[in-house]
C-alpha cells in the first residue's frame, strides 16, 4: 500500500528501483465493479512485477487504501489478502487474477515458440523408452498429428516426406518426466517445468479458478506449459484449515466431489482437518464418480486407517512412521525412531498397503530443502538452486536447520529414504513428486533421491513416467516412448542410466509433438539455463 502510495505521489510512471538490484514495476490494468454487502463498489486493479518471481494482483478504493492482493507467500503457496468486508468477493478477486496470469501465460508462450511444428523425425538418437528394454541405439522416432507413429532402428523406419529432420547428435531420448506433486502457483510455472523435461503435472491443492484456467488454457493452446492433472483441496473447520472448500457433513462431502468431478478433475485431494467420517464419505462419492482420493493423513488417524477409510493414495512420506513402530512406542522429542522393517508392525503395514494398492509420492526433495544445515547452501544438494531468478534465489537457498540440529535432521531424512527404499522393495508403487521447492529442478533431484534409497535409475526415471501414468490410468496415451503413444518426449546430454544427474541435462523438450529448446524456455521466465 505504501509502495503505491508512494509511486502516485511521486509521478514515477510505475517503476521503482529496489536494492540489491532490480526494478518493480505496476501496470493498472482498470476498473472492476465489485459487489459486497449488497452494493457496487469500483476498484482500480493493479499488477505489480519484480517484488516476487511473477505476477502480483492487487485492488485499490477511491481513497488508495488497498483492498485486495493476489500473489504466493514464502513457500508458494497462493496467498490472498482482503479488507475486512470483503470476504465473501474473495472468488471475484481470485477469477481477476487469474485473468491476469492468462494473458501473462499468452505473452511468454508468444515469446516462446516451438522449433518445430507439424510432422517430425527425430534421428539419431539413443532411445531410453522407459519399458525397461535396453537401449536402442541409432534409434529414430517419427512424430505426426501430436503421436508417435514410428520408432526403431534407422534402417527400419520409413521418413515420412515433407517432415522436418531433428538430428539428435546421439543424445539420449526418454518419455517426457511427471510431477506428481505440484501446487502450480503462477503461470511461470508452465514454461519452467517443460524447461525441466517435465510434460504432466498433478496438481494436488490450489485455487479453483485460478487453476482450471490455466488447466484449459494450455490444452486449448493459448498458454504454454505441461499437461495438467487436477486433485481438488478439501479442508475441515479447524484453526489450521487450508483452503476455503470445506466438507464438515455428508451432503457437503458428496456436494465438495461433485464440483470438482464436474470441473474435470481426476482426484480429491483431503487436508489434516477432515474428519474420519467425512473422509468416509468423500471417499465413497469419490470412487462412485469414478475419481481416486490422495492426501494428507487427516489428523487423529494414521495411514491405514486413512487407507480403510478410503483413501487411495498418500502424499509425503512421514505419514507412514507411525505405522511401521511397535504399537507402544513412545515417541521422545529431538530423537528419530529406529524402524525395525523386519518387526511384525511394519511388516504387516507393509503387507496392507500391498493389499490397497497405495499409491505413495514421498516428496522426498521437501524434506531435504526443510533439513538441510543451514549454513551449508542448499545449491549443493540441489544445484538448480544457483540458476534462479533473483527474487527466488533468496526465499529458497536461506532455510535450513541450525547447526546444532543437522545431526538430527540428517538422521531424519535417511529414515524417509529408507522408508521410500523399503516401499518400493516390497512392490508399492512410488510416484515421483516434489511439493515444489526448486521450480523444475527439483523432480529431477526427487529422482536422484530416489536412486540413493535403493531404485535403480531405471526404476527411478520410472516412478516419474510409466508409473505415475499407469495409476492416473493414462498409460495407454503416455508414460513410454511407443508406437500410439502422444508424443511427449526429452532430449537428454549423457546417458542416465549410468549417471542419473544427466536427466540435469535436458536439451530439448516435446510435448504432444511441439519441440522446444530448453534453454529458451528457462530464459523466457528468468531462469539461467
Amino acid at each position: 500500500m505504501f509502495m503505491m502510495r508512494y509511486l502516485a505521489a511521486n509521478d514515477v510512471k510505475g517503476r521503482l528501483p529496489t536494492l540489491p538490484g532490480g526494478t518493480v514495476t505496476v501496470e493498472r490494468r482498470g476498473t472492476d465493479r465489485i459487489g459486497v454487502g449488497g452494493k457496487t463498489v469500483e476498484l482500480e486493479r493493479y499488477i505489480v512485477s519484480g517484488l516476487i518471481w511473477g505476477r502480483e494482483s492487487l485492488w485499490l478504493d477511491k481513497d488508495r487504501n488497498l483492498v485486495a492482493l493476489v500473489c504466493v507467500d514464502a513457500e508458494f503457496d497462493h496467498f490472498e489478502a482482503l479488507r475486512e468486508g470483503y470476504e465473501s468477493a474473495l472468488p471475484v478477486f481470485v477469477g481477476k487474477a487469474a485473468d491476469d496470469g492468462m494473458a501473462a501465460l499468452a505473452e511468454i508462450s508468444r515469446r516462446t515458440s516451438p522449433q518445430r511444428k507439424g510432422a517430425l523425425v527425430i534421428t539419431n538418437a539413443n532411445l531410453i523408452d522407459g519399458t525397461g528394454r535396453a537401449p536402442l541405439r541409432d534409434a529414430v522416432v517419427v512424430i505426426e498429428n501430436g503421436r508417435i507413429t514410428a520408432v526403431g532402428p534407422r534402417a527400419s523406419v520409413k521418413i515420412p516426406k515433407g517432415a522436418r529432420l531433428f538430428d539428435a547428435q546421439g543424445r539420449y531420448v526418454l518419455p517426457g518426466l511427471w510431477e506428481m506433486h505440484a501446487h502450480f502457483e503462477q503461470v511461470e510455472w508452465g514454461p519452467v517445468y517443460l524447461a525441466a523435461g517435465v510434460t504432466t503435472v498433478r496438481d494436488v491443492g490450489n485455487e479453483f479458478e485460478f487453476m482450471t484456467a490455466v488447466r484449459d488454457a494450455i490444452k486449448a493452446g493459448r498458454g504454454l506449459g505441461p499437461r495438467i492433472l487436477l486433485a481438488g483441496i478439501v479442508d475441515g473447520d479447524s484453526p489450521s484449515a487450508l483452503g476455503v472448500i470445506r466438507a464438515n457433513t455428508p451432503e457437503e462431502a458428496r456436494a465438495v466431489v461433485r464440483r470438482y468431478h464436474d470441473a474435470g478433475f481426476q482426484q480429491i485431494k483431503i487436508y489434516s482437518s477432515i474428519k474420519p467420517d467425512i473422509l468416509k464419505e468423500i471417499a465413497a462419492e469419490a470412487h462412485r464418480l469414478g475419481m481416486t482420493v490422495t492426501g494428507h493423513v487427516p489428523n487423529g488417524m494414521n495411514a491405514i486407517q486413512a487407507v480403510e477409510a478410503g483413501m487411495d493414495q498418500i502424499n509425503h512420506i512421514q505419514y507412514l512412521t507411525p505405522v511401521l513402530l511397535p504399537k507402544d512406542y513412545k515417541p521422545q522429542s529431538g530423537v528419530v525412531p529406529k524402524v525395525d522393517f523386519d518387526s511384525p508392525e511394519a511388516k504387516e503395514a507393509l503387507r496392507f498397503f500391498k493389499a490397497h494398492d497405495t499409491v505413495f509420492d514421498p516428496t522426498l526433495v521437501v524434506f531435504e530443502w526443510l533439513l538441510h544445515p543451514s549454513d551449508v547452501p542448499f545449491s549443493q544438494f540441489e544445484p538448480g538452486a544457483a540458476k534462479l531468478p533473483r527474487e527466488l534465489y533468496a526465499p529458497i537457498n536461506n532455510t535450513g536447520v541450525p547447526p546444532a540440529r543437522a545431526p538430527y535432521a540428517r538422521e531424519l531424512n535417511d529414515l524417509f529414504l529408507k522408508i521410500t527404499g523399503e516401499l518400493h522393495r516390497n512392490g508399492l508403487r512410488v510416484v515421483a513428486g516434489t511439493d515444489q521447492v526448486v521450480p523444475g529442478h527439483s523432480v529431477r533431484r526427487e529422482i536422484e533421491l530416489y536412486v540413493q534409497a535403493g531404485f535403480t535409475p531405471l526404476e527411478a526415471i520410472q516412478a516419474a513416467t510409466i508409473v505415475p501414468a499407469r495409476v492416473m490410468g493414462m498409460d495407454k496415451d503416455l508414460g513410454t516412448v511407443e508406437v500410439g503413444k502422444v508424443a511427449d518426449i526429452i532430449i537428454v546430454e549423457g546417458n542416465p542410466l549410468e549417471r542419473i544427474g544427466n536427466l540435469r541435462n535436458t536439451k530439448f523438450v516435446v510435448t504432444e509433438g511441439k519441440l522446444y529448446d530448453c534453454a529458451q524456455l528457462w530464459l523466457s521466465v528468468g531462469f539461467k539455463p
